[in-house]
C-alpha cells in the first residue's frame, strides 16, 4: 500500500484519525446471468454544475452524465426507476424536467437490448396547498399519466402529497386509487412511499396506524390486481414488508401471475429478496444505485442457485445502506451522488437545489469508509485523491 491510499478522516467525536483503503471487489462490469428477481435501481440525476442559475431555486441537469449513469445500470442488468425520489422528485427536480428525463431515459432504453424503465407519475405539479378537493388530485395524476403513456413508458405510481392534505378517510384514498387503476393502460407499480422519507405523506392511505393504512392499500391493489404489477414499499420495516407480502393476490394479477412485491427497504434489502418458505420480494431501491455492480453480483449469484454468495456480496452493503438512509432519511440522495463521484461515475460532487450540503462531513467520512469495508471503491487512489478534496474544502488537511 502506499502513501495516497492513507488520509486522515473525520470521525462522529470531532477526531481527525488515520484510514487506510483495502482493495476492492472485483465486481463483474456486465450482468453474467439472468436474474430471477425483478430489479430495480431508483437512478439519481447528474446536475450541471457549470449553469449560472439559482442552485437552490432552478434545476439544471447534465443530460450525458445522466443518461451515461443509466446505461452503467443496464449493462448491469438492473432496470431504471426513473423520475423518482432518489432523482430528488420533489426536492429540486420539478415536474416539467421530470418530464424531459422520463423522455431522453425512454428514447435511450430502446437502443440497450433487454433494457428495462419504468418512470413516476405523481402529482407535483399541483401544489398540496393548491388543492381544494380530490377531483384536483384526480385530474393531476390523469395529468402525469397521459404524459408518459403518451411516450410509451411504463409507470410507477408514486404517493401524492396533495392526496395526503386533501384525503379525509381512506374512502378518498379508494376513490383516487379506483379511478387511475380503471384507466391505466398497462400494470403500473404502485408506491407507498413512508413518511421518513417525507414527512408530508404521514398518514398515507387514510390512517397513521400502518397496519390499518396497509389493511386499505392491499384492498385497493388485490382489487385491482390485474392492472397493478406489483407495489413498493418504503416503510425500512420488514415485518411489515412481509406481512403485506403475504397479503397480495397469488393469482389474477398481470398474465395470471401474483401482485409482485418491490422491496424498498434499504435496511433489510438482502434477506427480502433472498426470502423464505412463503415468498420473496423483488427490487426497487435507491441503494442500488450506490452498490450497483455488488447488486448485479449478488442477483447473477442468487440466480445460479447460490445463496451463500448473494448474501456474502451483499452482506457488507447493508451498513453502508443503512448509513446513507439514516435519519433525517429524505437526504439519503447526497450519499448516493457522493458515491457515484468517488466511483468515477460523474465528474463532481454538486447536486440539484444545492442537496450536497445535507449531510455533515463525519457523515460523508463515515460512508467512504463502509464503501470501502464493502469493497465498492472501484479505483481506491481515486476515491482517495477524491475525499482529500472534500476535507481540504472544509480545512482538513
Amino acid at each position: 500500500m502506499t502513501d495516497t491510499l492513507s488520509l486522515r478522516l473525520p470521525t462522529a467525536q470531532g477526531t481527525l484519525e488515520s484510514f487506510q483503503l483495502s482493495e476492492p471487489l472485483a465486481f463483474p462490469t456486465r450482468a453474467t446471468t439472468p436474474f430471477n428477481r425483478v430489479a430495480y435501481s431508483a437512478a439519481h440525476v447528474v446536475a450541471d454544475p457549470l449553469a449560472a442559475n439559482n442552485p437552490w431555486l432552478d434545476c439544471a441537469i447534465d443530460w450525458d452524465a445522466t443518461i451515461a449513469y443509466r446505461q452503467h445500470l443496464w449493462r448491469l442488468g438492473l432496470g431504471v426507476a426513473e423520475a423518482m425520489d432518489t432523482a430528488q422528485r420533489g426536492m429540486g427536480l420539478d415536474w416539467p424536467t421530470s418530464l424531459e428525463l422520463i423522455r431522453r431515459s425512454i428514447d435511450a432504453s430502446r437502443d440497450v437490448p433487454g433494457a428495462f424503465l419504468a418512470s413516476g407519475a405523481g402529482t407535483d405539479h399541483l401544489a398540496p396547498e393548491a388543492a381544494k378537493s380530490i377531483d384536483d388530485v384526480i385530474r393531476a395524476y390523469e395529468e402525469q399519466l397521459a404524459a408518459i403513456e403518451h411516450l410509451g413508458g411504463r409507470i410507477i405510481l408514486m404517493a401524492s402529497r396533495a392526496l395526503a392534505r386533501v384525503a379525509r378517510s381512506a374512502d378518498d384514498y379508494r376513490r383516487v386509487y379506483d379511478r387511475i387503476l380503471s384507466q391505466v393502460r398497462e400494470p403500473v407499480i404502485i408506491h407507498w412511499l413512508g413518511d421518513m422519507f417525507d414527512p408530508a405523506l404521514a398518514g398515507y392511505w387514510g390512517s397513521a396506524d400502518p397496519m390499518a393504512a396497509m389493511d386499505v392499500a392491499t384492498d385497493v391493489i388485490n382489487r385491482h390486481a390485474a392492472k397493478v404489477d406489483g407495489v413498493k414499499i418504503s416503510l425500512l420495516d420488514k415485518d411489515k414488508e412481509i406481512a403485506m407480502r403475504r397479503r397480495l393476490v397469488r393469482t389474477g394479477g398481470p398474465d395470471g401471475r401474483g401482485v409482485r412485491m418491490y422491496t424498498g427497504d434499504d435496511f433489510n434489502y438482502a434477506e427480502l429478496i433472498a426470502g423464505d418458505e412463503q415468498g420473496h420480494s423483488h427490487a426497487l431501491l435507491g441503494i442500488f444505485d450506490a452498490i450497483a455492480p455488488a447488486a448485479s453480483a449478488a442477483l447473477s449469484a442468487l440466480a445460479a442457485g447460490d445463496q451463500p454468495r448473494f448474501e456474502a456480496i451483499l452482506a457488507p452493503t447493508v451498513p453502508l445502506s443503512r448509513h446513507i438512509f439514516q435519519a433525517p432519511t429524505r437526504f439519503y440522495k447526497t450519499g448516493v451522488v457522493f458515491m457515484a463521484w468517488l466511483n468515477g461515475l460523474q465528474d463532481h460532487f454538486v447536486m440539484v437545489g444545492g442537496q450536497q450540503s445535507t449531510r455533515s462531513l463525519p457523515h460523508l467520512a463515515e460512508l467512504f469508509r463502509l464503501a470501502d469495508r464493502a469493497g465498492l471503491l472501484a479505483d481506491p487512489e481515486r476515491a482517495a485523491a477524491r475525499m482529500r478534496a472534500v476535507l481540504a474544502v472544509h480545512g482538513v488537511v
